[in-house]
């Protein structure tokens, strides 16, 4: 199998999209497939990309705007046919849906079927949310680029969709349910391991032996529901427990007033001295293992939620929003870990009925790490891609 990817930043900075796509790429190359990388900006992960990838190659973009960018868009499909070529078993990956106007003109110029990964819902929804705040030029500009999407959607032959609930998203919004497969996320166990010493780790990070951490990992962004995890965090204080919390994560887009409005939040609280504002992390395995509780307290359709199987991976329990694709991850025992979203009463009422777990249930972090195992290691998803792929080469040929 030949498999042909576009990914516009290879990068493991930006959010868990790119890192899933890295891990499918260079397990498909393990197990003996090439694999070919287009993308249009440098990321960190480039240069592992290159040590398994056939060939390498940077596009000037994988959208038109403005329009006279035009001239750019063919020269790179152009170049792209020149110097990748193909075979009877070739098909070509967009990493996102909205590059799949590209993608759409590359599959068809080298006849070969386009399969698109479906990380998040339709982004109709999305686009209409924040119109209000945009001028017109913003909201035009952004029409544009829709229909470009809309257009190159049109031409995939198969959708790879990260949970049952994107799936349905797709389906409501009428693409055909028979093109739309499910592979959940995996993730790398070795990277995610519980600690070898909880209290040594602990001991590292200044927390005292006495605390209860709860964790958030992710971006800054109101959709996230921070403000419902900074109030409960509160009531979870006035109800005498000894706890701290910890946020890992930037402001989407660098909107530094977002996180200067959480910080305020907790000062209107009375509750600053107990949260610390981390900034992004690289090795968001430490925080997890110092951590009683990773929280996820989403309010929009999340659509699988890595941080849940990461956190579990590493020993910690989690606690997140009954929405979205998460359901499907804290299944079994684990459902006790959901809240209903944007109910701070709630989500301190299931923290509180957890964050005691390593003196009530000393097991719950071993069985944490078992579900991950056997629900969303990386083989699983890699062998869970390849055979969609496989399928499609199959009717392909036929």
């Amino acid at each position: 199998m030949h498999l042909i990817v576009l990914e516009l930043e290879p990068t493991s900075c930006r959010g868990g999209q790119e890192i899933v796509l890295f891990d499918v790429c260079r397990g498909l190359a393990q197990r003996g497939h090439t694999i070919s990388l287009v993308y249009t900006k440098e990321g960190n992960l480039l240069e592992q990309y290159q040590k398994f990838c056939s060939h390498v190659i940077k596009a000037n973009l994988f959208t038109i705007y403005p329009p006279q960018y035009s001239f750019h868009f063919i020269a790179d499909i152009w170049n792209l046919n020149s110097n990748i070529p193909v075979t009877e078993n070739s098909v070509l990956l967009s990493n996102q849906y909205q590059d799949t106007f590209f993608a759409r003109a590359l599959s068809l110029s080298k006849n070969i079927p386009l399969v698109c990964y479906l990380h998040l819902p339709p982004s109709h929804r999305i686009l209409v949310r924040h119109t209000e705040t945009k001028n017109v030029k913003q909201v035009l500009r952004e029409s544009y680029i829709r229909w470009q999407w809309q257009t190159g959607l049109k031409g995939v032959k198969q959708f790879i969709a990260v949970s049952n609930q994107t799936k349905q998203e797709w389906v409501k919004n009428g693409y055909p349910e028979d093109r739309i497969e499910v592979v959940h996320n995996g993730i790398n166990l070795e990277i995610n391991a519980s600690p070898n010493n909880f209290y040594l780790r602990r001991k590292e990070w200044n927390i005292l032996e006495d605390t209860r951490v709860i964790s958030y990992v992710g971006r800054l962004d109101p959709e996230k529901g921070l403000e419902t995890l900074i109030k409960a965090f509160a009531i979870l204080l006035k109800s005498g427990a000894k706890t701290q919390l910890l946020i890992a994560g930037k402001p989407i887009n660098e909107d530094e007033e977002y996180q200067k409005s959480l910080e305020q939040l907790t000062i209107d609280l009375g509750i600053n001295n107990y949260v610390s504002f981390l900034g992004h992390i690289t090795n968001t395995t430490n925080l997890y293992q110092v951590s009683d509780v990773t929280v996820l307290p989403s309010l929009w359709s999340e659509p699988f939620g890595r941080v849940i199987v990461e956190s579990m991976a590493c020993g910690t329990p989690v606690v997140a929003s009954c929405i979205g694709g998460i359901p499907e991850i804290l299944t079994g025992e684990f459902q006790k870990g959901l809240f209903e979203p944007g109910n701070e009463r709630d989500l301190s009422d299931t923290l509180n009925q957890i964050i005691n777990w390593r003196e009530n249930d000393s097991q719950l972090g071993k069985r944490c790490r078992e579900h991950v195992l056997k629900n969303f290691s990386l083989d699983k998803m890699i062998d869970g891609v390849e055979k969609v792929l496989e399928r499609r080469f199959s009717s392909a040929r036929n």
